[in-house]
């Protein structure tokens, strides 16, 4: 059990733990909020961002990784005080309430614990500038992984995307374009192939 982080060897220390096996703690506490209005992004309840976490990487993270090649992590760990300032100052976040079992992965929501990340896939950022539907990165996550919730961005044409685990999957993905809600409750599962044709197959051997 890891006490509260109080110092900057515990920070090292924790920044060390390897939630996966390409990923590590430390890849999900960079924050822009933190760095631009010099607060610490630090969990404070960090065993439960830990579990959180290793669910979030092993589960749907690794595949991807594994499936497309390298990732990039655009935001993922917030702390209750670094979400607090990114919503009170209009930076697309939402309330803390809101976000437990989201991007706070330390504080369960009603239903249990969950994380969430923002992500970008270098892969499909390339065929997304060509006029690839993000809909068909969208099917594809929706057949292949036990996720909870996708919500899609266009992100100056990078097709970032926060995808998140939860122990109580709500398979809810949703979108900034259009149409805003692409799937809600669904379980069927095979039966978008069409919408990705060419895409690589599933690779599970992280």
């Amino acid at each position: 059990m890891m006490r509260t982080i109080k110092s900057y060897d515990a920070l090292d220390r924790f920044g060390r733990i390897r939630l996966s096996k390409h990923f590590f703690m430390r890849d999900f506490l960079y924050s822009e909020i933190s760095n631009f209005y010099g607060v610490p992004n630090i969990p404070e309840n960090p065993d439960k961002a830990v579990e959180a976490g290793r669910h979030l990487c092993e589960e749907l993270l690794e595949p991807l990784n594994a499936t497309f090649g390298r990732i990039t992590v655009r935001s993922a760990y917030r702390s209750p005080k670094i979400n607090s300032i990114g919503h009170e100052k209009g930076h697309n976040c939402a309330s803390n309430k809101a976000n437990f079992s989201h991007h706070i992965w330390d504080y369960p929501d009603d239903n249990g614990i969950g994380a969430t990340a923002c992500i970008v896939i270098p892969w499909f950022m390339d065929k997304y500038s060509s006029g690839t539907d993000w809909r068909s990165l969208a099917y594809w996550i929706h057949d292949h992984l036990p996720y909870s919730q996708a919500e899609f961005f266009d992100g100056r044409g990078m097709c970032s995307f926060n995808l998140s685990w939860h122990e109580k999957p709500k398979k809810l993905i949703t979108s900034w374009m259009k149409p805003r809600v692409l799937l809600k409750g669904e379980s069927v599962t095979g039966n978008f192939t069409e919408w990705y044709k060419g895409f690589p197959k599933l690779n599970t051997s992280t």
